[in-house]
C-alpha cells in the first residue's frame, strides 16, 4: 500500500504579499476595470477573479477578442470600495474602514456584501442568485460595519440594509436610530432616507424624539426630495406621512400644523381631521392603532390621558 504524501505548507505572509503586489499592477494584468465617477482605471488578472468569485466568473467567462480589450465600466461602484474587494480576493485579507464599507449615497456599496450590487443592467439577473449568498467579506463587512455604527454613518448603512435586504444590519441600525434619535434626524445622511427606509423609521414606537420634531424632520425630507425630483413636497412624502401620529400634538401645535399645511401641503387633511376627532372625542379609538399609540420619546400632553392606547 502507497504511503500517502505529505503536504507541506509554506509560509502565508510571504504568499499573501506577493499577491497583494499584483492588486492593481498592469503587469501582466489581462483586464482592465474604469471605476467610480472619477474613472479611475484599475487593473487586474482574469484567472485570478475568476476562480475567486462566481460574479467575476460569469463576467469575464468569454475569451477576450483580438487587440486590446475594452474596460469593464464600473461608474456607480467607488474605487476604494472596488479595489478593498479585489485586495480580498486577492490576498483573502482586507484592511476595512468606514469608507470603503460603506460609501456614497447614491448609490450604496457596502465593501463586497453583493460584490457590486450596482452593475450594468444586463448583469443583474446573473447575479440576484450570488446576491443571496453572503460570502466571507460579505460578513466580515457586515460585522464591521456594526461596530463603527454611529449617527452620521447610521442613515447610510439603513440605507443599504433595506435596498438589499440585509436584515441584521437593517435592525441593528434600526434599534441605533432608536436610541439616537434626534441627533440622527439632524444629519444629511437622513435626508438622503428613501421612502421605504423611513417608513421603517416612523413606524417604530420606540423613537426617542417627539412627534413635534418628526413631523417637522418629515418636512424638511420631503422639500429635499421634492427639490431633487422635481415634484410636489405632498408627493413625495405621501409614502410616508401616514405614520405621523398627529393626534399626539397638542390643539395648539395641531392648529399651527394645519395652518403651515394650507400654505406648504405635507399631510392630507383627511389625516388631520382624524387627529382632530381624537381629541373633539377625547378617546384613542377615533383613529385605531399607530395615529393615537405614544412613541418612547413622546413629550406628555394634557389630552394624552383620554388615549387609550399608552406606548408598549
Amino acid at each position: 500500500m502507497e504511503t500517502p504524501g505529505l503536504v507541506v505548507h509554506g509560509e502565508a505572509a510571504p504568499f499573501s504579499t506577493a499577491l497583494r503586489s499584483l492588486v492593481n499592477n498592469p503587469l501582466y494584468s489581462d483586464v482592465r476595470f474604469v471605476v467610480g465617477q472619477e474613472r479611475q482605471e484599475v487593473f487586474a488578472h482574469r484567472c485570478l477573479l475568476a476562480c475567486r468569485c462566481n460574479f467575476f466568473q460569469r463576467l469575464l467567462g468569454s475569451e477576450p477578442g483580438p487587440g486590446v480589450p475594452s474596460p469593464v465600466v464600473l461608474s456607480t461602484v467607488p474605487a476604494e470600495a472596488f479595489l478593498a474587494v479585489l485586495e480580498f480576493l486577492y490576498t483573502n485579507s482586507a484592511k476595512l474602514h468606514r469608507h470603503s464599507v460603506s460609501i456614497s449615497f447614491p448609490p450604496p456599496l457596502i465593501g463586497s456584501v453583493h460584490i457590486l450590487p450596482h452593475t450594468p443592467a444586463s448583469l443583474e439577473s446573473n447575479m440576484h442568485r450570488y446576491r443571496q449568498k453572503y460570502g466571507y467579506l460579505s460578513q466580515l463587512c457586515l460585522q464591521f460595519v456594526m461596530k463603527v455604527l454611529d449617527v452620521e454613518l447610521v442613515c447610510e448603512a439603513l440605507q443599504i440594509a433595506v435596498s438589499f435586504g440585509l436584515g441584521p444590519l437593517q435592525d441593528r441600525c434600526v434599534a441605533f436610530i432608536e436610541a439616537h434619535s434626534q441627533e440622527t434626524l439632524r444629519t444629511r445622511g437622513f435626508l438622503e432616507l428613501s421612502a421605504p427606509a423611513l417608513l421603517l423609521l416612523l413606524r417604530s414606537d420606540k423613537l426617542c424624539v417627539d412627534e413635534a420634531e418628526l413631523v417637522l424632520a418629515a418636512r424638511s425630507w420631503a422639500r429635499v426630495g421634492a427639490a431633487v425630483l422635481e415634484r410636489p413636497v405632498a408627493e413625495v412624502a405621501a409614502p410616508v406621512v401616514r405614520e405621523l401620529r398627529l393626534a399626539l400634538l397638542a390643539p395648539a401645535e395641531l392648529s399651527a400644523l394645519e395652518e403651515q399645511n394650507r400654505r406648504e401641503p405635507l399631510i392630507p387633511v383627511e389625516q388631520i381631521v382624524e387627529a382632530w376627532k381624537c381629541h373633539a372625542l377625547r378617546r384613542g379609538d377615533a383613529a385605531r392603532g399607530a395615529p393615537c399609540r405614544r412613541r418612547r420619546g413622546t413629550l406628555p400632553r394634557e389630552h394624552h390621558r383620554f388615549l387609550d392606547l399608552p406606548f408598549k
